[in-house]
């Protein structure tokens, strides 16, 4: 199956998911996805994730967090930069997500990071998502 977006795919699994209280979601793998899970979960957005090595791709399993209550961490995640528009940003542009409440995911020249580690880092990039 071929996908225009597939980190849009993965946000949108995961949004879904996290509405409908799934404890976990399977998202094909790669290394951005990875990376992404990583940043959610160094965040606190997601509990943990697992790459399996299985078939030519490999998937992503991404244990879901939620409050005592069954509230998602998650409230919303958004995609920014689209294959048909991609969103650059520099530094000093990094947008703040709900007055630092929120994080926002960049893929910059020194990898995959949130918006306050590449604003102390100094370095701008594609706006991937953001989250809160």
């Amino acid at each position: 199956m071929s996908f225009t977006d597939p980190i849009g795919d993965m946000l949108t699994r995961i949004r879904n998911a996290s509405n409908a209280r799934h404890e976990k979601v399977l998202v094909p793998a790669s290394r951005l996805k990875v990376r992404i899970a990583e940043v959610l979960r160094d965040e606190g957005f997601i509990k943990d994730f697992v790459r399996h090595e299985d078939g030519p791709q490999g998937a992503i399993t991404i244990v879901l967090k939620y409050s005592g209550d069954r509230e998602p961490a998650i409230s919303d995640i958004k995609r920014v930069s689209k294959p048909g528009l991609r969103r650059y940003v520099p530094t000093d542009s990094i947008p703040r997500v709900l007055n630092g409440m929120g994080i926002a995911i960049l893929s910059t020249s020194k990898g995959v990071m949130v918006d306050r580690e590449a604003r102390k880092q100094k370095v701008g990039g594609e706006l991937i998502c953001t989250v809160w």
